[in-house]
């Protein structure tokens, strides 16, 4: 089965953030885009467990989009 992880970063906060509409509850933050992977790839196989059975294979998506960021 397949799950979308969308990756975006939140300019107020200063952190990048990981929410997926596949697994309910599932969101992260980190400062580092690097670390936010590693903990994604870490969490949600976990989030699975807790919410349902893990279908096999699982197949992570990354969706990061471009964020506009304004300078004044």
């Amino acid at each position: 089965m397949e799950y979308i992880i969308h990756l975006s970063w939140d300019n107020e906060a200063s952190v990048w953030t990981a929410t997926s509409n596949d697994i309910p509850g599932f969101a992260l933050k980190s400062s580092s885009f690097h670390t936010l992977l590693e903990h994604t790839r870490a969490t949600f196989p976990e989030l699975l467990t807790l919410n349902s059975s893990i279908p096999s294979p699982i197949s992570l998506t990354f969706i990061s989009e471009p964020q506009k960021i304004s300078l004044r």
